[in-house]
């Protein structure tokens, strides 16, 4: 029986080498991957599960975007089909419509475990914010809240121990770095540890869309934005979870700790 890995989105890359690294057989699934796999493309999906066992459900952009719950539904019946006996779901930290998507999943028939998430320390140097943190000013949305920022590579050694140890199955966790930390905070000590002048600048909500708009953003892509600074900034997941610890042994990384391998990694360079 096969007990190969099929390995989707964002955060994929980090997972397909983490456990390629413990010697799992796994397969990326992208729309440029040998084997296309394409989320809006379900006649894509049966060859990609041929001769899976496990999926790493990782959906782009995020589960909050419209459509995204009847997606999810459509392949996980694809995944009933295909034979598939274990999925893996990276989950939107207090977002209804991922709740949604996390019910259809637990409520497959197959093994399951749910990684809950909300930002990732990522976002500052490897999505959407970097040009402003590489550019000296990062310009975001008011928010007062502060937030649990989680390093991508904790969620990815988490994801490969849901499947490597049977232990995980059936169970939810929910990811955090160790501190709360507002975007002023995070973006001083990017400065700080940098030696360089970075500013944040938060503007209304209503002028941040506006600016999006000129720089033809998807209209997707604006409106996830606008969603996840007004629902999950709201400040119902500032908190600090445990969950890494139970899963991996060991503290959840800081912040501190990841803007010092971003430096190290010259991510912050300007080209």
């Amino acid at each position: 029986m096969s007990n190969r890995i099929l390995v989707t989105g964002k955060t994929g890359c980090r997972v397909y080498t983490a456990l390629t690294n413990t010697g799992a057989d796994v397969r990326a699934a992208s729309r440029n991957s040998p084997i296309p796999f394409d989320w809006y493309d379900e006649h894509t999906w049966p060859q990609a599960l041929a001769g899976i066992s496990k999926v790493y459900i990782s959906f782009q952009p995020d589960l909050a975007v419209p459509g995204a719950v009847d997606i999810i539904n459509c392949f996980i019946q694809s995944c009933r089909i295909a034979g598939i006996q274990h999925l893996v779901l990276l989950s939107g930290r207090g977002e209804p419509e991922a709740e949604a998507c996390e019910e259809i999943v637990i409520q497959s028939g197959m093994d399951w475990t749910i990684v809950r998430c909300s930002f990732f320390m990522q976002n500052f140097s490897e999505g959407f914010w970097t040009d402003g943190i590489i550019n000296g000013e990062l310009v975001l949305p008011e928010v007062v809240t502060r937030e649990a920022f989680v390093d991508a590579d904790d969620i990815a050694a988490v994801v490969v121990e849901a499947f490597i140890t049977d232990r995980h199955k059936g169970k939810v966790y929910e990811l955090s770095g160790p501190e709360l930390l507002s975007f002023n905070e995070a973006v001083a000590r990017i400065a700080d540890a940098s030696g360089r002048d970075i500013q944040l600048k938060q503007v209304p909500l209503e002028t941040y869309i506006i600016v999006l708009k000129e720089h033809q953003v998807p209209e997707e892509i604006i409106a996830l934005i606008g969603y996840l600074f007004t629902t999950t900034l709201d400040g119902r997941n500032a908190s600090v979870k445990e969950d890494i610890n139970e899963v991996l042994g060991r503290p959840a990384g800081s912040f501190d700790k990841y803007v010092q391998k971003t430096l190290a990694a010259g991510l912050w360079l300007k080209h």
